[in-house]
């Protein structure tokens, strides 16, 4: 090393310069050394085993904290402050960074195990020239919803027949859930079994192996909606649908009844609002209590099935009331934190839901979707809605679209205006005969509460 003090001649300075360069890397080496050890113990306080002792020790030190201890951290000096605030924010921040790491890692195992439970089918036509408005239909979501009523593994035991006394398949439920792009509603349209439809050419379906066969059905002009699952299935249902809606039917929900009743009582019960007392001369004494009820499985399964109920002159439009009620209750369970927290009654309700259920574009993150949409709104946003009809069947024993406020209707949900006047009177030109024979709804008026609004005189 060279003295500062000594004469400056040229051989000095040159020393000097040596000297100098070989002081910024030594300076240099040490910073970098700091950096290193700054980052060691950044990787060391961020390690998962770090992370778990040192949210234990915080969560300890929160629970364990005396009144004297309070006050002594209250009387820190404020120096102390800015650095233990900025120590707790890097072990939030790491802790949070990592439970969401490791529950987007473990959501997406889960929902990857449980999609591949889910029998898929074929169902969608997503390019049909039936789908009206196509471009503002571009993100909404519109799940077709049909509940097969097949007696494949029903006991005699349960009074609702055996696949030998009732052999196929029928829908006796069809309902459309649609959810906007802007995710601002939901409104539930259900459609009588007994609608009559044109019905179009479809491939025979197969319930046994849940497919289609090469076979076709011709098409027929008068026929009952529940005969286009009979027939064609799946596509078939969701052709006849996208003719009365215009709607782009992008998820298919098939249920079959006969596993229902598993996912209710993986879920413990459901608690729905039962009006009248459900004694049906068909399936007995369903559910004779009233008001707010948990019900289980069994009794669900048969509450959401009975349609010959004793005080109830509607039939099949009762029948739809208790289905939707139930659906709409049904996933405000399951979203419940009830559920939602508890891992073995979510995966319960998940492993029966997939047992039981079929469809196309369908999974977790699909029915998430649904059942997020339905629980997240204000209860005034959750519409459930009849498809309008005159009110009385006529002479087949058919109920019958009234155009109009059916067009008024689906025009409103595919541009996300708002919905129609339900108690609109029906034009004249599409009104019913009257007949003192025919099936009648109820006393024609519509009903509302906090969560529905059902149309129930066209």
């Amino acid at each position: 090393m060279t003295d500062e003090m000594e004469a400056i001649d040229e051989a000095t300075q040159y020393r000097r310069k040596i000297d100098h360069t070989l002081a910024r890397f030594s300076a240099a080496h040490d910073e970098m050394e700091a950096e290193e050890a700054k980052r060691r113990e950044r990787r060391e306080r961020l390690s998962p085993a770090s992370i778990l002792e040192s949210t234990r020790t915080a969560l300890q030190r929160v629970v364990t904290v005396a009144p004297a201890e309070e006050a002594a951290v209250e009387e820190a000096p404020v120096r102390e402050k800015p650095r233990r605030s900025a120590q707790v924010g890097r072990i939030a921040a790491a802790v949070v960074a990592a439970l969401v790491f490791l529950g987007i890692g473990g959501a997406w195992g889960a929902q990857t195990y449980f999609d591949a439970k889910f029998t898929q089918v074929s169902a969608l036509d997503e390019n049909s020239s039936d789908i009206q408005d196509a471009a503002a239909q571009a993100n909404d979501e519109n799940f077709l919803m049909v509940g097969s009523d097949t007696r494949d593994g029903a006991s005699a035991e349960e009074g609702v027949g055996t696949a030998d006394s009732t052999p196929g398949a029928r829908s006796d439920t069809v309902m459309v859930a649609h959810i906007p792009a802007d995710r601002k509603r939901v409104v539930v349209t259900s459609f009588p079994r007994d609608l009559e439809v044109n019905r179009p050419e479809c491939q025979r379906w197969d319930p046994v192996q849940s497919k289609n066969t090469d076979e076709k059905v011709p098409a027929q002009k008068i026929a009952k909606l529940n005969t286009a699952y009979a027939v064609g299935g799946p596509a078939c249902v969701t052709k006849v649908i996208q003719q009365i809606t215009g709607l782009r039917i992008n998820h298919f929900v098939g249920i079959d009844f006969n596993g229902f009743k598993e996912m209710v009582d993986a879920v413990h019960g459901v608690t729905i609002h039962n009006e009248i007392p459900i004694d049906d001369t068909i399936l007995g004494k369903v559910l004779l209590q009233t008001g707010d009820v948990t019900i289980s499985g069994d009794q669900a399964l048969n509450f959401v099935r009975a349609r010959h109920v004793k005080g109830d002159p509607t039939s099949d439009y009762g029948r739809i009331k208790r289905q939707q009620e139930f659906i709409g209750a049904l996933l405000r369970k399951v979203m419940s934190s009830d559920v939602v927290l508890d891992p073995g009654k979510l995966s319960d309700f998940i492993t029966a839901f997939a047992k039981a259920t079929f469809g196309d574009n369908l999974g977790v993150k699909q029915m998430m979707t649904l059942a997020q949409s339905m629980k997240g709104l204000d209860p005034s946003k959750i519409t459930f809605l009849t498809v309008p009809t005159v009110g009385t069947a006529n002479s087949r024993g058919n109920e019958v679209l009234v155009l109009s406020k059916t067009k008024a209707l689906f025009d409103a949900l595919r541009n996300n205006t708002p919905l129609p006047d339900p108690n609109a009177p029906v034009p004249v030109s599409e009104q019913a005969p009257p007949t003192s024979t025919s099936k009648s709804k109820s006393s024609g008026s519509s009903k509302s509460t906090t969560t529905r609004k059902t149309t129930s005189n066209g």
